[in-house]
């Protein structure tokens, strides 16, 4: 073989070298520029998961505020506090609130009127009409059957003319303006043991807020 011929197939087989590798070289980009998508596209629905996920965790947390906070107009959950009464003159703030009564120990036997406020105004004639605050509960169990402070209002009726239950008219008529007083009422002076139209039964224990007497 010819030393021209030899050379030309040295460049011949240079020349398909060259062109191998650009083929290869092109391959490789073109690989690298399909996996660079498939990369794009793997990012964007990461973010576009991340922005789902945040949108409805900001929802959730937006719903539980909007329940926290009600508007002016919602109903509240709990009833109204009863007003506080219009209280004598240099009375106990106390008896602006209303009294815990608890039940009674041992056998009641007699009317009993333990003072638990004095109070500083004039006594309390037979014959008047009293304003007063009370909570009425069954002297056995301490269960209330009956309160002014529910109503939220005080109640006032004639004292000592026979308009009310006799440990009433017995128990109220000399204590003074301004006083809160327990008195603890056998039956016979209440309503008796078995008496009609829901009367409460048995001895019976009031706690009483004198407020007025006129």
């Amino acid at each position: 073989m010819s030393e021209r011929t030899q050379n030309r197939a040295k460049s011949e087989r240079r020349l398909a070298a060259q062109l191998a590798a650009q083929k290869e070289a092109e391959a490789k980009r073109r690989r690298q520029a399909w996996l660079g998508g498939l990369a794009g596209l793997a990012v964007v629905a990461v973010l576009i998961t991340v922005f789902v996920i945040v949108g409805q965790g900001g929802d959730d947390d937006a719903a539980p505020q909007a329940d926290a906070t009600p508007s002016a107009s919602a109903p509240a959950d709990q009833p109204a506090a009863a007003p506080s009464p219009q209280l004598p003159e240099g009375a106990d703030p106390a008896l602006g609130t209303k009294p815990t009564v608890t039940a009674g120990t041992g056998e009641l036997k007699k009317l009993t009127v333990t003072p638990l406020i004095k109070g500083t105004g004039p006594a309390v004639k037979a014959g008047q009409t009293i304003t007063t605050n009370y909570v009425g509960v069954l002297y056995k169990d301490g269960q209330e059957f009956d309160s002014s402070w529910s109503r939220g209002e005080p109640a006032s009726f004639p004292i000592g003319v026979g308009q009310v239950i006799k440990g009433w008219d017995q128990g109220l008529v000399g204590v003074t303006v301004g006083s809160r007083v327990q008195i603890d009422i056998p039956a016979d002076l209440a309503y008796g043991e078995n008496p009609q139209g829901g009367a409460p039964a048995g001895p019976l224990r009031f706690v009483v807020d004198v407020l007025a007497a006129q």
